[in-house]
């Protein structure tokens, strides 16, 4: 039998559980899966792993709303203006029937090639958030992020939740010197997005991004993975809250990501049969 089946008939059995009320079992069988506890919590955490101070202790997810089914060509106007349907004008949705998945908190050294090969091996296309600390400690994955045909979005230096209490030039200067290291990897690289840490935008925050070419960018689909849920959770979540023009929220660094390298072992190949999955368009400039 081969892999790809056999993920189809796993995603199968995941989402009839689900639906039949037996979830949390299924979850603490692929939770012991991956070595994590089943209160949540890795087993065997990788201490070497990118952590954040700010990274809360898990808790269960508040469920975020989904987006707009099918954004009318007012929305799509206002995303291409800078004036989107997010937080302080950001930008929550693709503004076309198509499905932006998202990457934050890398490049990882464990978790970002594992990421990649899964969507090389669906030739689906994504969008990375890149923390500029990261960038500098693992240029090779940057490159390997661009030469494989994805966007890059900013996620400040050191993934800064407080960004909004700094002043106008402190937000500046930390949003250049991320730009700095992700293209002292990749020379004249397009960065096209910025994505405030946390989700915490403030008008100042959103207009310094603009100044600078980037689109701030939000999401509307959190399966909060970053808490380490089971991948039987991300993947009810994902499933559950996408729609055509949805951008998802998931992370490929800042913690254990096992969970979430699973679920997407059952995701791309069922995303894939319900939307067109793309990555953020970078523009010319």
């Amino acid at each position: 039998m081969s892999n790809r089946t056999m993920r189809g008939l796993g995603l199968v059995t995941l989402v009839l559980a689900a639906l039949l009320g037996s979830a949390y079992a299924l979850g603490r069988g692929l939770v012991a899966e991956m070595g994590v506890m089943p209160n949540g919590s890795p087993a065997n955490a990788n201490v070497n792993s990118t952590r954040y101070a700010d990274q809360p202790p898990a808790t269960p997810p508040t469920p975020t709303p989904s987006a707009s089914p099918s954004p009318s060509p007012r929305d799509r106007e206002l995303v291409n203006n800078g004036e989107g349907d997010g937080p302080n004008g950001s930008m929550m949705s693709t503004g076309s029937s198509g499905v932006a998945l998202t990457f934050d908190d890398g490049p990882d050294p464990q978790y970002t090639p594992q990421v990649l090969a899964l969507l090389r091996e669906y030739g689906v296309k994504a969008t990375f958030c890149i923390v500029g600390e990261n960038a500098e400690s693992n240029p090779d994955l940057v490159q390997a992020i661009v030469s494989e045909g994805h966007t890059l979005c900013n996620h400040s230096w050191d993934h800064d939740e407080n960004m909004g209490k700094r002043s106008p030039e402190a937000i500046r200067n930390d949003l250049l010197r991320t730009n700095a290291a992700i293209r002292a990897a990749v020379p004249d690289a397009r960065i096209a997005y910025y994505r405030q840490p946390g989700g915490n935008w403030t008008s100042p925050i959103a207009s310094i991004a603009q100044d600078m070419g980037m689109t701030p960018l939000h999401w509307a689909v959190d399966p909060s993975d970053w808490q380490a849920p089971s991948a039987t959770r991300i993947i009810q979540t994902v499933l559950s809250q996408t729609e055509p023009g949805s951008i998802v929220l998931m992370h490929d660094a800042g913690g254990d990501r096992r969970g979430t390298i699973t679920a997407l072992e059952y995701l791309l190949p069922e995303l894939l049969s319900r939307f067109k999955l793309e990555a953020l368009p970078t523009g010319t400039t």
